[in-house]
């Protein structure tokens, strides 16, 4: 018997979350896969960012809005 395989779905990049992952890797230095779990987004999507597959002409942000973090403290 086999079972359904579920996969669990990151939540969507947006505007504002790409703008959050270039400033997280490209001005804080921050490995993809960081960026990827503070945001709460699949590292994949993050290297679509910086890539320039996505969000191409997206600034990176200036600052940090802790809101649109997915911080499990």
């Amino acid at each position: 018997m086999t079972f359904p395989f579920f996969r669990r779905r990151s939540n969507r990049m947006t505007t504002a979350k790409a703008a959050l992952a270039k400033f997280l890797v490209m001005k804080l230095g921050l490995f993809q896969h960081q960026a990827a779990a503070l945001l709460g987004v699949n590292q994949g999507r993050v290297s679509e960012v910086i890539t320039g597959k996505r969000f191409k002409s997206v600034k990176p942000a200036k600052t940090i809005d802790p809101d649109q973090l997915e911080l499990n403290i």
